[in-house]
């Protein structure tokens, strides 16, 4: 009798394999390295051919494990009971692209970079910019945002529309091009940010934003955090229309100019673009310098040719991977918390102090222009005391946040990493989310062991 791995192997002819370096790819994340490890990997092609491979893993009551290159942080692609991960990254064509409509509708394989370069010509762009080049299916599937959020939004706001294969097999289209609707539950929000629990997201339509017609891109240093921050809310504030505002401390600082070879001031130091007209671009700069010079802003260095600002924005992106380097081999936890702007420097403010009387190495970095920020908390995995203090003062700042009317997770998700922390931020509700899990998913098979204890 044929197991499910045959009954797979026959729905996607030749994509399905059980090679132990493809399982180990796809059960890790980029944050941690210890893998657990799915029974098999397929690679289907079509929106028909994930369907069949549901069904398959349905009547077996097989976990699946959605995929796309392995870019989120909190164990979203780990398979703890086994079964199999559906790689999307074939699945990788532009279906539609209207500047006309400011749309485009993409299969989940494709990457944010490789459709922004299809569609610079025609003089708009997908602006949703977590750092790497992830796919759109997992930026979708994680709720992802980043460094344009605070002016563009995040995958929440530019989701119009999906194409969902349910834990059944069944194939369903939410939403649609329509710039708004009335009809029917919000199905499409529901998915966004599901991390794979409520179904296989194999097509996306997305918003896209015109192309500005100028940007210009700065570093400019602060004395301490607190003036850094005090700029930023300031600025907006002021409604100042800041299209990218990110803040390093002065560790992520000298981290990313040991990495990419840039010489910035070692001090907390603000990353901003301004979009828009050269004289909107012109006004919005000078209102910006007025602020940071009225906090101790020191000198800013610009960037304004396109390959300036690439290189600008690569240091930046690139800081999560040039802090790893400050203490090799350690483990880190990666933290994402969120709060009201209001409260951005105190909780900055009282992490940093909690951290440094721990004796913690942990770089400070994030998009503070929407309240988001990230603490790296390095720690000996062999030291049992060093680790014990490091998932304490992780604790203590996401229970800080949350008391500051903050959430645990601005955009890296839930995963495994978080549950516990869903029911303390959202208490009853997480009820709620459990029953439309079990109605979406009955026999509990998809991303098992992710976002619910």
């Amino acid at each position: 009798m044929a197991n499910w791995l045959d009954n797979l192997r026959a729905a996607a002819p030749g994509r399905i394999t059980t090679s132990m370096a493809e399982r180990t790819q796809h059960g890790r994340d980029a944050a941690h390295d210890e893998p657990q490890l799915p029974d098999a990997v397929a690679y289907p092609l079509t929106t028909e051919e994930v369907a069949a491979i549901v069904r398959v893993c349905a009547e077996y009551r097989q976990p699946i494990i959605p995929f796309g290159v392995g870019t989120s942080l909190e164990r979203q692609v780990s398979a703890p009971l086994g079964g199999l991960s559906i790689d999307l990254s074939r699945m990788d064509r532009i279906l539609e692209a209207s500047a006309e409509d400011m749309d485009a509708r993409v299969e989940a394989g494709v990457t944010r970079e490789r459709l922004n370069a299809e569609l610079r010509t025609q003089g708009v762009f997908f602006p949703v910019d977590p750092g790497a080049n992830a796919t759109l299916g997992g930026m979708t599937a994680t709720r992802a945002s980043g460094t344009n959020a605070v002016r563009y939004g995040t995958m929440r706001t530019n989701v119009m529309g999906l194409t969902v294969v349910t834990p059944r097999g069944e194939v369903i289209r939410t939403g649609g091009r329509a710039r708004k609707s009335s009809a029917g539950y919000d199905l499409t929000g529901l998915y966004v940010g599901s991390e794979g629990t409520l179904g296989v997201i194999t097509e996306i339509q997305l918003r896209l934003h015109p192309l500005p017609e100028r940007f210009a891109a700065a570093v400019v240093p602060f004395p301490t955090l607190r003036t850094a921050i005090e700029s930023v809310i300031a600025a907006f504030q002021l409604g100042i229309p800041v299209a990218r505002i990110e803040l390093l401390d002065e560790t992520s600082v000298s981290a990313v100019n040991r990495h990419s070879g840039t010489a910035y001031a070692e001090s907390p130091t603000l990353f901003i673009e301004f979009h828009g007209g050269p004289a909107g671009v012109d006004e919005q700069v000078a209102q910006f310098r007025e602020i940071a010079a009225a906090n101790g802003g020191g000198e800013f260095a610009w960037a304004e040719r396109p390959e300036d600002r690439s290189r600008l924005w690569k240091a930046r992106h690139e800081a999560f991977w040039a802090a790893k380097e400050l203490r090799p081999g350690a483990g880190i936890l990666t933290t994402d918390v969120c709060v009201p702007i209001s409260r951005l420097a105190d909780c900055i403010l009282e992490t940093r102090a909690d951290l440094e009387q721990r004796g913690l190495l942990a770089p400070i970095l994030g998009h503070v222009g929407d309240g988001n920020f990230h603490a790296m908390i390095f720690f000996d995995p062999t030291d049992g005391r060093e680790a014990t203090s490091a998932q304490d003062a992780h604790d203590a700042l996401i229970r800080r946040a949350l008391a500051m009317g903050g959430t645990c997770t601005g955009e890296h998700g839930i995963g495994a990493g978080k549950r516990q922390y869903l029911a303390l931020e959202h208490g009853p509700a997480v009820d709620t989310m459990r029953q439309l899990k079990t109605a979406f998913d009955p026999d509990g098979i998809m991303n098992p062991g992710k976002m619910f204890l």
